[in-house]
Protein backbone atom coordinates (compact mmCIF):
# COMPACT_ATOMS: atom_id res chain seq x y z
CA UNK A 1 0.00 0.00 0.00
CA UNK A 2 1.33 3.45 -0.85
CA UNK A 3 2.55 5.88 1.74
CA UNK A 4 -0.41 8.18 1.17
CA UNK A 5 -2.91 5.41 1.82
CA UNK A 6 -0.97 4.52 4.98
CA UNK A 7 -1.18 8.19 5.95
CA UNK A 8 -4.93 8.25 5.52
CA UNK A 9 -5.43 5.08 7.56
CA UNK A 10 -3.13 6.19 10.37
CA UNK A 11 -4.53 9.72 10.37
CA UNK A 12 -8.07 8.38 10.73
CA UNK A 13 -6.92 6.12 13.60
CA UNK A 14 -5.43 9.20 15.24
CA UNK A 15 -8.72 11.05 14.81
CA UNK A 16 -10.65 8.21 16.43
CA UNK A 17 -8.28 7.96 19.37
CA UNK A 18 -8.35 11.73 19.83
CA UNK A 19 -12.13 11.97 19.96
CA UNK A 20 -12.86 13.14 16.43
CA UNK A 21 -16.47 13.20 15.35
CA UNK A 22 -16.35 10.99 12.29
CA UNK A 23 -14.64 9.29 9.39
CA UNK A 24 -14.86 11.26 6.19
CA UNK A 25 -12.51 9.50 3.78
CA UNK A 26 -13.56 9.68 0.16
CA UNK A 27 -11.83 9.58 -3.21
CA UNK A 28 -12.32 12.61 -5.45
CA UNK A 29 -10.82 14.10 -8.58
CA UNK A 30 -8.73 17.12 -9.53
CA UNK A 31 -8.43 20.83 -8.62
CA UNK A 32 -8.42 23.94 -10.79
CA UNK A 33 -8.17 27.72 -10.69
CA UNK A 34 -5.40 30.30 -10.17
CA UNK A 35 -5.93 33.51 -8.28
CA UNK A 36 -5.38 36.88 -9.85
CA UNK A 37 -3.49 39.37 -7.70
CA UNK A 38 -4.88 42.81 -6.89
CA UNK A 39 -3.32 45.77 -5.06
CA UNK A 40 -3.50 44.95 -1.32
CA UNK A 41 -5.17 47.10 1.32
CA UNK A 42 -3.34 47.45 4.62
CA UNK A 43 -5.30 46.55 7.73
CA UNK A 44 -4.13 47.48 11.21
CA UNK A 45 -4.08 45.10 14.18
CA UNK A 46 -7.52 46.30 15.12
CA UNK A 47 -8.95 45.36 11.74
CA UNK A 48 -9.03 48.91 10.35
CA UNK A 49 -8.17 49.95 6.82
CA UNK A 50 -5.42 52.54 6.31
CA UNK A 51 -5.33 53.33 10.01
CA UNK A 52 -8.89 54.70 10.08
CA UNK A 53 -10.79 53.57 13.16
CA UNK A 54 -13.99 51.66 12.41
CA UNK A 55 -15.71 50.49 15.60
CA UNK A 56 -17.06 46.93 15.44
CA UNK A 57 -20.83 46.74 15.86
CA UNK A 58 -22.18 44.67 18.75
CA UNK A 59 -24.61 42.89 16.43
CA UNK A 60 -25.39 42.62 12.74
CA UNK A 61 -27.91 45.19 11.57
CA UNK A 62 -29.49 42.90 8.98
CA UNK A 63 -33.11 42.15 8.19
CA UNK A 64 -32.80 38.37 7.88
CA UNK A 65 -36.44 37.95 6.82
CA UNK A 66 -35.74 39.44 3.40
CA UNK A 67 -31.97 38.97 3.24
CA UNK A 68 -31.83 36.19 0.64
CA UNK A 69 -34.17 37.99 -1.74
CA UNK A 70 -31.86 41.03 -1.71
CA UNK A 71 -28.78 39.11 -2.85
CA UNK A 72 -27.78 39.56 -6.49
CA UNK A 73 -28.40 36.56 -8.77
CA UNK A 74 -25.55 35.56 -11.09
CA UNK A 75 -25.60 32.86 -13.81
CA UNK A 76 -24.07 29.46 -13.12
CA UNK A 77 -21.23 29.72 -15.60
CA UNK A 78 -18.30 27.62 -14.36
CA UNK A 79 -14.97 28.15 -16.06
CA UNK A 80 -13.90 25.45 -18.57
CA UNK A 81 -11.90 22.52 -17.18
CA UNK A 82 -12.81 23.28 -13.56
CA UNK A 83 -14.43 19.86 -13.08
CA UNK A 84 -17.40 21.24 -11.16
CA UNK A 85 -20.31 18.83 -10.84
CA UNK A 86 -23.12 19.29 -13.34
CA UNK A 87 -26.60 19.25 -11.81
CA UNK A 88 -28.00 18.36 -15.26
CA UNK A 89 -25.93 15.15 -15.38
CA UNK A 90 -26.47 13.50 -11.99
CA UNK A 91 -24.91 10.14 -12.90
CA UNK A 92 -21.44 11.54 -13.51
CA UNK A 93 -18.86 9.97 -11.21
CA UNK A 94 -17.59 13.09 -9.39
CA UNK A 95 -21.17 14.03 -8.51
CA UNK A 96 -21.70 10.60 -6.93
CA UNK A 97 -18.62 11.01 -4.75
CA UNK A 98 -19.71 14.41 -3.49
CA UNK A 99 -23.21 13.15 -2.79
CA UNK A 100 -21.61 10.43 -0.67
CA UNK A 101 -19.69 13.09 1.24
CA UNK A 102 -22.90 15.13 1.57
CA UNK A 103 -24.72 12.11 3.00
CA UNK A 104 -22.04 11.54 5.62
CA UNK A 105 -22.10 15.17 6.71
CA UNK A 106 -25.90 15.36 6.81
CA UNK A 107 -25.94 12.22 8.96
CA UNK A 108 -23.50 13.87 11.37
CA UNK A 109 -25.69 16.99 11.35
CA UNK A 110 -28.65 14.89 12.49
CA UNK A 111 -26.63 13.81 15.52
CA UNK A 112 -24.99 17.07 16.58
CA UNK A 113 -25.05 20.84 16.10
CA UNK A 114 -23.19 21.00 12.79
CA UNK A 115 -23.81 23.81 10.32
CA UNK A 116 -20.48 25.50 9.53
CA UNK A 117 -17.32 23.74 8.34
CA UNK A 118 -13.81 24.68 7.25
CA UNK A 119 -12.41 22.95 4.17
CA UNK A 120 -8.62 23.10 4.16
CA UNK A 121 -5.47 21.09 3.41
CA UNK A 122 -1.96 20.69 4.73
CA UNK A 123 -0.25 22.33 1.74
CA UNK A 124 -1.25 24.18 -1.45
CA UNK A 125 -2.48 22.43 -4.62
CA UNK A 126 -4.16 19.51 -2.84
CA UNK A 127 -7.73 20.28 -3.98
CA UNK A 128 -9.34 22.14 -1.08
CA UNK A 129 -11.11 24.75 -3.25
CA UNK A 130 -12.28 22.10 -5.71
CA UNK A 131 -13.67 20.08 -2.79
CA UNK A 132 -15.32 23.06 -1.07
CA UNK A 133 -17.10 24.22 -4.24
CA UNK A 134 -18.35 20.78 -5.28
CA UNK A 135 -19.49 19.92 -1.75
CA UNK A 136 -21.43 23.22 -1.65
CA UNK A 137 -23.01 22.47 -5.04
CA UNK A 138 -24.01 18.99 -3.84
CA UNK A 139 -25.57 20.38 -0.65
CA UNK A 140 -27.38 23.06 -2.65
CA UNK A 141 -29.18 20.37 -4.66
CA UNK A 142 -31.32 19.85 -1.56
CA UNK A 143 -34.02 22.31 -0.49
CA UNK A 144 -32.20 24.36 2.16
CA UNK A 145 -29.99 27.35 1.22
CA UNK A 146 -26.22 26.86 1.42
CA UNK A 147 -23.48 29.49 1.70
CA UNK A 148 -20.02 28.99 0.18
CA UNK A 149 -17.51 31.59 1.40
CA UNK A 150 -14.01 32.05 -0.02
CA UNK A 151 -12.01 32.95 3.08
CA UNK A 152 -8.63 32.30 1.52
CA UNK A 153 -7.91 36.01 1.63
CA UNK A 154 -4.32 35.38 0.54
CA UNK A 155 -4.90 33.52 -2.75
CA UNK A 156 -8.64 33.27 -3.44
CA UNK A 157 -9.68 31.24 -6.50
CA UNK A 158 -13.37 30.43 -6.12
CA UNK A 159 -14.54 33.56 -7.94
CA UNK A 160 -12.43 32.39 -10.91
CA UNK A 161 -14.17 29.01 -10.89
CA UNK A 162 -17.57 30.72 -11.08
CA UNK A 163 -16.25 33.42 -13.45
CA UNK A 164 -17.62 36.24 -11.34
CA UNK A 165 -16.24 39.36 -9.66
CA UNK A 166 -14.10 39.03 -6.54
CA UNK A 167 -15.28 42.42 -5.22
CA UNK A 168 -17.30 43.19 -3.19
CA UNK A 169 -16.76 40.31 -0.80
CA UNK A 170 -16.04 39.32 2.78
CA UNK A 171 -13.17 41.73 3.41
CA UNK A 172 -15.24 44.66 2.10
CA UNK A 173 -18.06 43.77 4.49
CA UNK A 174 -15.71 43.49 7.49
CA UNK A 175 -14.13 46.85 6.67
CA UNK A 176 -17.61 48.43 6.48
CA UNK A 177 -17.20 49.24 2.80
CA UNK A 178 -20.30 47.33 1.66
CA UNK A 179 -23.44 45.91 3.30
CA UNK A 180 -23.56 42.13 3.68
CA UNK A 181 -26.23 41.53 1.03
CA UNK A 182 -24.04 43.21 -1.62
CA UNK A 183 -21.18 40.83 -0.77
CA UNK A 184 -23.16 37.63 -1.38
CA UNK A 185 -24.44 36.35 -4.74
CA UNK A 186 -26.99 33.66 -5.46
CA UNK A 187 -26.01 31.12 -8.12
CA UNK A 188 -28.88 31.04 -10.59
CA UNK A 189 -30.98 27.86 -10.64
CA UNK A 190 -29.59 26.57 -7.33
CA UNK A 191 -29.91 27.07 -3.58
CA UNK A 192 -26.25 28.05 -3.44
CA UNK A 193 -25.12 31.49 -2.25
CA UNK A 194 -21.51 32.56 -2.76
CA UNK A 195 -19.43 35.14 -0.90
CA UNK A 196 -16.07 35.89 -2.59
CA UNK A 197 -12.99 36.98 -0.68
CA UNK A 198 -13.33 40.67 -1.58
CA UNK A 199 -10.57 43.27 -1.82
CA UNK A 200 -7.08 42.00 -1.05
CA UNK A 201 -5.66 42.99 2.33
CA UNK A 202 -2.07 42.93 3.59
CA UNK A 203 -2.90 41.48 7.00
CA UNK A 204 -5.58 38.81 6.55
CA UNK A 205 -5.06 37.20 9.95
CA UNK A 206 -5.64 40.50 11.78
CA UNK A 207 -8.83 41.01 9.79
CA UNK A 208 -10.10 37.52 10.60
CA UNK A 209 -9.37 38.12 14.29
CA UNK A 210 -12.08 40.77 14.42
CA UNK A 211 -14.88 39.85 16.81
CA UNK A 212 -17.30 40.67 14.04
CA UNK A 213 -16.21 37.55 12.09
CA UNK A 214 -17.50 35.06 14.64
CA UNK A 215 -20.68 37.08 15.14
CA UNK A 216 -21.30 36.92 11.39
CA UNK A 217 -20.86 33.13 11.27
CA UNK A 218 -23.29 32.72 14.16
CA UNK A 219 -25.84 34.95 12.42
CA UNK A 220 -25.61 32.86 9.23
CA UNK A 221 -27.21 29.98 11.12
CA UNK A 222 -30.50 31.87 10.91
CA UNK A 223 -30.81 31.39 7.15
CA UNK A 224 -28.26 28.84 5.88
CA UNK A 225 -28.35 25.11 6.56
CA UNK A 226 -24.65 24.83 5.71
CA UNK A 227 -21.86 27.40 5.70
CA UNK A 228 -18.80 26.03 3.88
CA UNK A 229 -15.54 27.99 4.17
CA UNK A 230 -12.63 27.59 1.76
CA UNK A 231 -9.49 28.59 3.69
CA UNK A 232 -5.69 28.70 3.21
CA UNK A 233 -3.60 25.56 3.89
CA UNK A 234 -2.88 24.78 7.54
CA UNK A 235 0.92 24.62 7.23
CA UNK A 236 1.29 27.95 5.42
CA UNK A 237 -0.75 30.32 7.58
CA UNK A 238 -2.75 30.40 10.81
CA UNK A 239 -5.96 31.51 9.04
CA UNK A 240 -7.57 28.06 8.80
CA UNK A 241 -6.63 27.27 12.39
CA UNK A 242 -8.31 30.47 13.59
CA UNK A 243 -11.42 29.91 11.47
CA UNK A 244 -11.75 26.32 12.68
CA UNK A 245 -12.23 27.64 16.23
CA UNK A 246 -15.24 29.65 15.00
CA UNK A 247 -16.94 26.79 13.14
CA UNK A 248 -18.39 23.38 13.97
CA UNK A 249 -15.94 21.14 12.12
CA UNK A 250 -13.00 20.81 9.74
CA UNK A 251 -12.44 18.71 6.61
CA UNK A 252 -8.82 18.11 5.58
CA UNK A 253 -8.18 17.45 1.89
CA UNK A 254 -5.18 15.33 0.88
CA UNK A 255 -3.93 14.49 -2.61
CA UNK A 256 -3.19 10.87 -3.46
CA UNK A 257 0.42 10.47 -4.53
CA UNK A 258 1.44 13.86 -3.15
CA UNK A 259 0.45 14.39 0.48
CA UNK A 260 2.78 12.76 3.00
CA UNK A 261 1.89 11.19 6.32
CA UNK A 262 4.09 13.72 8.14
CA UNK A 263 2.23 16.66 6.60
CA UNK A 264 -1.17 15.21 7.53
CA UNK A 265 -0.11 14.79 11.17
CA UNK A 266 1.60 18.19 11.33
CA UNK A 267 -1.49 19.87 9.87
CA UNK A 268 -3.77 18.21 12.42
CA UNK A 269 -1.44 19.16 15.24
CA UNK A 270 -1.67 22.85 14.31
CA UNK A 271 -5.41 22.90 15.07
CA UNK A 272 -6.37 24.49 18.36
CA UNK A 273 -9.52 22.38 18.58
CA UNK A 274 -9.90 18.71 17.73
CA UNK A 275 -12.98 19.17 15.55
CA UNK A 276 -11.75 17.30 12.46
CA UNK A 277 -14.71 15.59 10.83
CA UNK A 278 -12.66 13.53 8.40
CA UNK A 279 -10.21 13.37 5.53
CA UNK A 280 -11.11 13.74 1.84
CA UNK A 281 -8.75 11.93 -0.54
CA UNK A 282 -8.37 13.81 -3.82
CA UNK A 283 -6.71 12.92 -7.11
CA UNK A 284 -7.93 9.40 -7.90
CA UNK A 285 -7.73 8.26 -11.49
CA UNK A 286 -11.02 8.40 -13.32
CA UNK A 287 -10.87 4.67 -14.06
CA UNK A 288 -10.66 3.83 -10.36
CA UNK A 289 -13.97 5.58 -9.76
CA UNK A 290 -15.65 4.62 -13.02
CA UNK A 291 -15.59 0.90 -12.22
CA UNK A 292 -17.66 1.54 -9.07
CA UNK A 293 -20.66 2.88 -10.98
CA UNK A 294 -20.55 1.43 -14.52
CA UNK A 295 -22.27 -1.84 -13.65
CA UNK A 296 -25.00 -0.26 -11.53
CA UNK A 297 -26.07 2.38 -14.05
CA UNK A 298 -25.75 0.08 -17.05
CA UNK A 299 -28.12 -2.37 -15.34
CA UNK A 300 -30.55 0.45 -14.56
CA UNK A 301 -30.66 1.54 -18.18
CA UNK A 302 -31.26 -2.05 -19.34
CA UNK A 303 -34.25 -2.36 -17.02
Amino acid sequence: MSRVHDALRRAEQLLESGGATGDGSLVLTDDAGVAQQEPPIEVSAGGHRSGLARPEPKHLDVDWRTFLSRCKVIPFRPAPETHLIDVERPHEIPAEEFRSLRTRLNHLQSQQDLHSIVVTSASPAEGKSFTAVNLALAQAQLEAPVLLADLDLRRPVVHNLFQCERVPGFSDFLLAEKPLEECIRKIEGTNLYFMPAGSQVKNPLELLNMRHVKNTFEAFRKIFNWVILDTPPLLFSADANLLSTMTDGTLIVVRIGSTTYDNVIRAMQTLCENNVLGIVANGARAGELYSKYTYYYSKQEEE
